[in-house]
């Protein structure tokens, strides 16, 4: 464990952090699966904008990588586009 008090701080932060990363990728994996599982195109269209819009913030904020996101969100839109 830290000793110094700069130390016992930042490790402080990280949990926090991390709890908070944790929190936001599991909520944007649980709306692309969502998103997949959908079976009516409209409704899975008029959904689309949400989750691209949380991918991107995911990327932006460094929680995932930019090229991740990039091919989530190709790998969403051939989906909702592919449906019949």
């Amino acid at each position: 464990m830290a000793n110094h008090k700069a130390t016992k701080k930042s490790v402080r932060k990280n949990a926090k952090r991390r709890d908070h990363n944790r929190y936001y990728g599991k909520t944007t994996r649980n709306a692309i699966r969502n998103l997949l599982a959908m079976t009516d195109k409209k409704e899975a269209t008029d959904a689309m904008p949400k989750v691209i819009s949380l991918i991107d913030r995911l990327a932006k904020r460094n929680i995932i990588h930019k090229n991740k996101a990039s091919n989530l969100k190709r790998g969403v839109t051939n989906k909702v586009n592919t449906m019949a």
